[in-house]
């Protein structure tokens, strides 16, 4: 499935900031990276702003909300899980997930980013000095 025009992101971009895709995993990523665009064009207005501002930062939250969405981890921990307690004696396991469900979402951070640069000021005063 080819990368359409209107998300923030590619998959290439995904990839390089992550780890080579499987061609299912590449399939559900762009389709991902066109969810999360959505999101963020509806969640933060000034978007536009804001890559205006700081170019590339757009692309770089659709990344990080779509790598959290797919949760594939290079560790022993299994995929999704935040915190893992192992106990030998008496075999005990524990686990925190982070995003079980694996949804798209925004960070408060990555709000405050991408209104970061959408000009916050209210007003601006200026005066001039009199001459004496």
């Amino acid at each position: 499935m080819p990368d359409k025009p209107n998300a923030f992101a590619t998959v290439e971009q995904l990839e390089s900031g992550w780890h080579p895709l499987l061609d299912g995993e590449r399939s559900r990523a762009a389709v991902l990276l066109e969810r999360a665009t959505r999101m963020i064009k509806a969640q933060c207005p000034r978007w536009a702003q804001a890559e205006n501002h700081n170019p590339g930062i757009c692309a770089d939250v659709c990344c990080a909300m779509v790598m959290r969405a797919m949760q594939t981890g290079d560790t022993d921990i299994p995929d999704g899980v935040k915190q893992m307690s192992q106990t030998t004696g008496a075999f005990s396991d524990s686990y925190t997930f982070d995003n079980p469900l694996g949804n798209l979402y925004l960070r408060d951070e990555e709000r405050r980013v991408l209104h970061a640069g959408a000009g916050g000021r209210a007003f601006t005063i200026s005066y001039e000095r009199e001459a004496q």
